[in-house]
């Protein structure tokens, strides 16, 4: 028994209900859908959306309603309704994980979190999410149309993180806390080897490594960031840090400083 009858037969027994203004009250699919997309064009995202939750509602499983999930979570999107939107898209994956739009729904799912990164000084949540769920569109749907965006955002993402671990590794070595900030910036050098931050980390780790009389660790710092950034104006502050304690870029390249450089897809070496 379809939903309107059940619902029709439920509602034989009680007088106060008017059966005919329920069946009035449900509306054709391909009309409600149609209207949708009118509302979409026009800029009208409050009332698209308030249609494609009728076809879900009212015809529950339909073609048309698989289509307006998809739809409606990129609606949802537009209007800035972003964890609704994420909500709808992850429906839509379980319950059509093998569609056509399966792709796109994941990319509305990585659009909406890539949204809601903010500033470095805040949270960076929001980024590791945006991340996981743009490697999703690559991994998964490595043939979309989608893929490229989703390496460009997936690559701001990180840097956004990197620029995370650069603002708190700056906060400590102001503080003179010089091994905090090492951890900090080998964070950024080891796993975020190929973000712009990765330059000023280097630099930052040879004044640190400076700092702390750790030299053979500064000058391959150094070393590593002359090779890879030659006209660089970090390298060339570092540079004169050096010399003004005798020495000069050296690379040991059995430090943990080069053999992060070789593995870093982002490095000339």
């Amino acid at each position: 028994m379809s939903l309107l009858m059940m619902a029709l037969a439920g509602c034989q027994s009680d007088p106060d209900i008017d059966i005919n203004s329920l069946v009035d009250s449900v509306e054709p699919a391909d009309l409600l859908y149609n209207q949708a997309l009118a509302n979409l064009d026009a800029g009208k995202l409050r009332e698209a959306s308030n249609k494609f939750d009728k076809i879900d509602q009212q015809h529950p499983f339909s073609e048309f309603a698989r289509k307006a999930l998809v739809l409606n979570a990129f609606t949802k999107y537009r209007s800035g309704r972003n964890q609704e939107a994420i909500t709808d898209a992850k429906r839509f994956l379980n319950l059509y994980p093998n569609d056509q739009d399966a792709a796109y729904a994941q990319y509305i799912i990585g659009l909406a979190y890539f949204r809601q990164i903010p500033d470095v000084t805040r949270d960076q949540r929001a980024s590791s999410r945006a991340i996981s769920a743009m490697q999703e569109v690559i991994d998964r749907y490595p043939d979309s149309e989608y893929v490229d965006d989703a390496q460009a955002k997936l690559r701001k993402a990180r840097d956004q993180l990197a620029g995370k671990e650069m603002q708190i590794g700056r906060y400590y070595q102001e503080r003179r806390e010089y091994v905090a900030a090492v951890n900090r910036y080998k964070v950024v050098v080891q796993e975020y080897g190929n973000t712009r931050q990765v330059e000023e980390a280097l630099s930052r780790l040879v004044e640190s490594y400076f700092a702390l009389g750790l030299t053979g660790e500064a000058q391959t710092a150094a070393a590593v960031l002359g090779h890879n950034y030659p006209d660089s104006e970090w390298y060339a502050d570092s540079y004169k840090l050096l010399q003004s304690g005798g020495l000069e870029p050296r690379e040991n390249r059995g430090s943990w400083i080069s053999r992060a450089a070789r593995r870093a897809a982002g490095f000339k070496t």
